[in-house]
C-alpha cells in the first residue's frame, strides 16, 4: 500500500493540532498560582484530558510509521 500524500498531511495537521492543544494545558497548567483545594472530579479531568491528547498524538504516529512502512 503507497502511502497517500493526501492521507499523511491530514494526518500531520491532527498531530500538529493535538500537539499545540497540549502545549496550551501545559502553559495554562504552569501559569496557574499555587494550588487551591479543588473537588476530586475537577482535578482528576485535566490530566485525563492531556493523556487522552498523548495517546491521539502517537496514535496518529504510529499509523503514519506503519503506513511508510509498508508504502
Amino acid at each position: 500500500m503507497e502511502l497517500d500524500l493526501d492521507e499523511s498531511s491530514l494526518a500531520i495537521g491532527r498531530i500538529e493540532r493535538a500537539l499545540s492543544r497540549i502545549e496550551n494545558a501545559l502553559t495554562e497548567r504552569a501559569n496557574r498560582p499555587a494550588p487551591q483545594p479543588v473537588s476530586s472530579e475537577s482535578a482528576a479531568g485535566d490530566p485525563s484530558a492531556l493523556k487522552a491528547e498523548v495517546v491521539a498524538v502517537i496514535g496518529e504516529l504510529d499509523r503514519l510509521i506503519a503506513e511508510a512502512k509498508n508504502g
